[in-house]
């Protein structure tokens, strides 16, 4: 059964990267905490089924409140044609073009989701970001990244020009299930283990933020008693750090 084999790979996937990226996680844990203990921003941005990761953190019933997604041209999934996704993260000169008009600057961070870190748009948005002093947190799959080439001009995949590096350990291609029958595998796994990640990452910062005697706004869901009213506050509050209002 094929819903069985599925939900035994993905737990053995989350059990695996609980343990082996959990020093991975802490560090980027305590980035977002310092970040937000000095009054900078996080941002997170994707492309094409990578901005899912930028979609599910913020304005989110339980989520943090200053993640701020960086959205991308012609690369989220709501348009059609779908396959302009494909094209645009490919081509050269956006990174630049979307984050000289974003407000990120020096001393904020850039979380950047690509899972095989080998199309020119992250690649160049995380070389923009280093340049001018912002770190840069890499969403991806080593396992992935090291099996194909660089499509940017610099040779360089994701996960190289990082400074600290989430792995969801996808294995090339993402998928993960082999169904008799199917030349291709089917079923992928890196949505479920980074969108898992990412959460586990920003309660853990929330923790570090507490112990530090701040208290992060979080969003509570808005179909609650008093929710509407309380969002309200923590935004307006919160209003300079938070970009999608």
């Amino acid at each position: 059964m094929q819903i069985d084999a599925y939900f035994q790979t993905i737990i053995a996937a989350l059990q695996e990267v609980q343990k082996s990226e959990r020093t991975a996680m802490e560090r980027v844990a305590t980035l977002f905490a310092e970040t937000i203990r000095a009054g900078r921003t996080i941002f997170i941005s994707g492309c094409s089924h990578s901005s899912i990761f930028a979609q599910e953190v913020f304005y989110r019933a339980g989520g943090l409140m200053l993640m701020n997604p960086l959205f991308l041209p012609g690369m989220t999934l709501e348009m059609p044609p779908a396959t302009r996704t494909t094209r645009f993260e490919r081509i050269s000169g956006i990174a630049e073009a979307v984050l000289e008009e974003s407000p990120i600057i020096e001393g904020d961070v850039l979380v950047l989701a690509s899972i095989s870190g080998r199309n020119a748009v992250p690649i160049e948005m995380a070389q923009w970001a280093r340049e001018r002093g912002i770190r840069v947190v890499a969403l991806t799959s080593m396992r992935y990244g090291a099996a194909v080439t660089s499509r940017h001009a610099s040779g360089k995949r994701l996960f190289e020009l990082a400074d600290e590096v989430l792995d969801v350990q996808s294995p090339p291609g993402d998928a993960v299930l082999d169904i008799p029958g199917l030349p291709v595998r089917s079923a992928p796994s890196s949505t479920v283990v980074g969108v898992t990640m990412l959460h586990a990452v920003i309660s853990e910062a929330i923790e570090k933020l507490l112990a530090m005697g701040i208290t992060p706004p979080v969003f509570v869901s808005a179909n609650v008693e008093g929710g509407d009213e309380l969002n309200a506050r923590l935004l307006a509050e919160y209003r300079d750090r938070i970009h999608y209002m």
